[in-house]
């Protein structure tokens, strides 16, 4: 591993050749600032403040170009500290340009910044020096921007992201609400997001209104919209449940003007995903392999959505173990002299990539008969059993091989394939 590691910075070095000018850019909001220098480290001209607008970028192409014209580079190389979500239409702009981008870890620049001048400080224009000299000796990795299909997914996703957050916020006030109001309301609604129990609490919330109407009456507007699962002994029990009620019955009057602006914003945010979902189920439609990969079980339309989006196009990828070390679940040793420590996950890659592989997994290894398997042999063997989270992180790299074979490949599902004769005879041994 330590050999491949030190190959990859060895290539990514060799492509930093005198002909080549290496810019280290720091983003900012609004005002952004890039260094140049050569191959040995040696500054050239002065730095370039520029604006995040079409001026600006166009300042620093012309910036750029003289820079290698006055001193005969003929190649660039620009590095930045990816920082939020400011660096994307600079990306973009680059791209377009045909000007080489890479990105350095803000843990190395932020570790780096000593070197530069034996100090702590911090500002702008030394950043960009950092930045620069790291690219220069190699730390540096090529973003993977998404294109076409996969930049779609990738919003819709995120916005998807945002929204169930913004839901689960209102489900909780909601149920806040419940608990203040109608505290036994649960007694007889135990899922209230139900037909019947959103009408309830959408026309007579109150235990004080449900009394006044009567069963008869409840059960009657119920079945305007419900057909089934509702009827008199129901209704019976709900109003029951109002009469025995020992809910607040001051401040009524704002208690539904709150309930009924909360059950708007949960009914908009339930039709967004709804819309969201639809829109990625097409999106993948355009994807090969898609069909592919949504039959490992286990594996549903939201996961793969998520995979995808964070992955990209598996045709990026040679090996399966460029997506593990994207998602930060590559082991790191942890060693000193004599004494070896524990191997660990770096989870310096995407940790919304790394969540969502970890949420998938854990029904898995429940329901999906392979993974499942695994887990127990994982666990259980007689030499280095691992934890069971370490099992799970471990069956999460096995689930990104399977994806990208799967999807690569565009070949369905085989239990034999995913276990293999070896794997199959160990898990023999341990049953």
């Amino acid at each position: 591993m330590k050999y491949k590691q030190s190959k990859k910075q060895n290539q990514r070095i060799e492509q930093i050749t005198e002909n080549t000018l290496v810019i280290g850019a720091d983003i900012a909001k609004e005002t952004h600032v890039a260094r140049g220098i050569d191959f040995r480290g040696i500054e050239l001209g002065k730095d370039c403040v520029f604006k995040n607008d079409r001026s600006g970028l166009l300042k620093l192409v012309s910036w750029m170009k003289e820079l290698q014209r006055q001193h005969a580079k003929t190649d660039v190389i620009f590095g930045i500290e990816p920082t939020g979500h400011y660096w994307f239409t600079l990306a973009e702009f680059l791209q377009h340009e045909g000007i080489k981008l890479v990105i350095v870890n803000p843990h190395h620049v932020s570790k780096s910044k000593e070197l530069e001048d034996n100090s702590p400080t911090k500002n702008d224009y030394k950043d960009a020096k950092v930045i620069a000299d790291l690219v220069r000796n190699g730390h540096y990795s090529e973003p993977r921007l998404p294109k076409s299909v996969y930049a779609d997914l990738r919003i819709l996703m995120n916005h998807r992201e945002k929204v169930m957050l913004n839901l689960g916020q209102v489900q909780r006030r909601i149920q806040n609400w419940l608990d203040r109001f109608f505290p036994e309301y649960q007694n007889v609604f135990a899922d209230w997001e139900g037909k019947a129990s959103l009408i309830t609490l959408a026309e007579f919330p109150t235990p004080q209104e449900i009394v006044t109407l009567g069963a008869f009456t409840v059960l009657k507007r119920w079945k305007q919209e419900v057909k089934r699962a509702v009827g008199m002994k129901r209704a019976e029990k709900l109003v029951q449940a109002a009469q025995d009620s020992i809910g607040l019955t001051e401040g009524l009057m704002a208690a539904k003007i709150e309930l009924k602006n909360l059950l708007e914003q949960h009914t908009l945010f339930t039709r967004q995903i709804d819309d969201i979902m639809r829109q990625v189920v097409e999106l993948l439609e355009q994807i090969p392999g898609s069909e592919e990969m949504l039959t490992v079980p286990g594996v549903g339309v939201v996961t793969l959505a998520g995979f995808l989006a964070e992955v990209g196009d598996l045709k990026g990828y040679n090996h399966s173990q460029q997506i593990i070390r994207l998602a930060g679940f590559n082991l790191r040793e942890n060693s000193s002299g004599k004494k070896k420590g524990k191997s660990t996950i770096t989870k310096r890659g995407r940790s919304r990539l790394r969540a969502l592989l970890f949420r998938a997994m854990m029904p898995m290894v429940a329901k999906n008969t392979e993974f499942k398997a695994l887990h127990h042999y994982y666990t259980k063997r007689a030499q280095n059993p691992l934890k069971k989270k370490q099992s799970i992180v471990a069956l999460c790299g096995k689930l990104i091989r399977v994806l990208h074979t799967l999807g690569t490949k565009q070949i369905r599902y085989n239990a034999n394939d995913v276990l293999g004769p070896v794997r199959q005879s160990q898990l023999q041994m341990v049953a």
